[in-house]
């Protein structure tokens, strides 16, 4: 994943990033569980995501309109889940780094 997928760099990036905060803003055990849930999430999805698109090229090489929407599925998952990622760490760093 890290070798050949894009976004997963991006995301492991972005999860080194959040464990620097962590250990610079001295971050609570909560809101460290916190963050770390929802980082590891957004990994275990994109991991999904890439697996379920894989797997669907392998089904069907060829373009079909049902596997292009299964894979738009499975990619909205990765979006919801960094949705969430993000109002989390708004939430939890808010508090941090403006007070």
């Amino acid at each position: 994943m890290i070798k050949s997928e894009r976004n997963f760099q991006i995301e492991v990036f972005a999860f080194f990033i959040n464990l620097l905060l962590i250990f610079y803003l001295k971050l609570s055990t909560i809101d460290t569980v916190l963050v770390l849930t929802v980082s590891f999430g957004v990994l275990i999805a994109e991991i999904f995501n890439t697996a379920i698109e894989k797997i669907c090229d392998i089904i069907q090489p060829e373009f079909d309109k049902r596997i292009g929407f299964i894979k738009d599925i499975s990619a909205g998952a990765v979006i919801l889940m960094t949705i969430s990622s993000i109002i989390v760490g708004i939430l939890v760093y808010w508090k941090y780094i403006f007070n």
